[in-house]
């Protein structure tokens, strides 16, 4: 069966706080953990009113302290925003407090504006173009100590597995020549995927890591008891990419039976939802089936983002029963062992 994951935004919703965000998401991942999911990522946003986990180191260790068996990382740390060793360091504080549990995913976005990621690493210069480089060194301090070379404390010497995250052909290509598993942001971004998946195996080259390629691909799934509850339900998330797009981000709103959309708003959420499954259980298992064969991806991780808390729980329950239901995939894709 291919294993399902979760990526959580810790949402702040409108008339809540981030405390109760984060309040959420450790509900969510100590669910999560009961019902089979294999890993739990949470990304890192700056400046956003609607995204509580900007600190994302300390959310992880937030979120390990209050589960016990499943995986928790970052999907991702945007690197630009970070010296590698700061980050080797956090994440080897992680993997010293939750040994075999921690992820490291990278991007290569801010995850902000300009001016907010201006802020953060306190430098006129674009760091974007160094990423790659950043991406090794901060590999370099993860390696066994050597004299004369910078030495992470805690991070020397720990199998801390990373991955590197992307939305396009850039960041497929990179994975591939690291030989690192590839996590590709189809959630909200699906226009490349193919493209990328297809890039990323043929030139993918082994590592240490990872021996063979690995593909995670990120989808939205808004389940619940019938169809016409899901699509409802979605309509919290559809307000909250059109007012991120038309520039007036916010808090998540609540889900409305009034929503209208025009065509401009139409367009750019048949865009950004077109790898989603909104629907019951039956609805969406079978669109995992079907696009699980279309990509023939390692792992599927899913954000859900949706106004109310239980709600949420019970489409994340549902997913994890319908995938516990598919049984082995009749199409296995060319697998390795997980990169844990």
């Amino acid at each position: 069966m291919i294993p399902y994951s979760i990526l959580d935004l810790a949402p702040i919703v409108e008339g809540g706080d981030a405390a109760q965000a984060l309040r959420c998401s450790l509900d969510l991942a100590r669910n999560a953990e009961r019902w089979g999911y294999h890993r739990y990522w949470v990304a890192e946003h700056h400046g956003m009113p609607g995204v509580a986990s900007a600190a994302t180191a300390v959310v992880i260790s937030h979120l390990a302290a209050g589960t016990s068996r499943i995986r928790v990382g970052a999907g991702g740390i945007m690197l630009p925003n970070h010296a590698p060793l700061v980050i080797a360091e956090q994440f080897g504080t992680l993997e010293s407090l939750f040994p075999g549990r921690i992820d490291l995913g990278l991007g290569r976005a801010p995850g902000t504006d300009a001016l907010t990621s201006r802020a953060l690493r306190r430098t006129l210069d674009s760091e974007v173009d160094a990423f790659p480089q950043d991406v090794l060194e901060l590999q370099s301090y993860f390696q066994p100590p050597e004299p004369g070379r910078i030495l992470a404390v805690p991070g020397a010497d720990l199998k801390i597995p990373i991955w590197i995250l992307g939305s396009s052909l850039y960041g497929a290509e990179l994975a591939a020549a690291l030989g690192l598993p590839y996590a590709f942001a189809s959630h909200f971004a699906p226009a490349q995927l193919m493209r990328a998946i297809d890039l990323y195996r043929s030139e993918f080259r082994p590592s240490a890591q990872l021996q063979r390629p690995y593909v995670m691909v990120g989808v939205n799934v808004l389940a619940a008891d019938t169809d016409a509850e899901a699509r409802f339900l979605a309509t919290s998330v559809e307000q909250a990419i059109v007012n991120l797009r038309t520039g007036r981000p916010g808090r998540l709103p609540p889900p409305s039976r009034n929503v209208r959309w025009g065509f401009e708003e139409r367009a750019i959420l048949d865009q950004v939802l077109s790898c989603s499954a909104i629907g019951s259980p039956a609805t969406v298992k079978q669109w995992l089936e079907d696009f699980a064969k279309r990509t023939s991806a390692d792992e599927f991780i899913i954000a859900a983002q949706m106004f109310d808390h239980q709600a949420r729980l019970r489409s994340y329950e549902l997913t994890a029963r319908g995938a516990a239901a598919a049984g082995p995939r009749s199409t296995p894709s060319v697998r390795t062992e997980r990169p844990d």
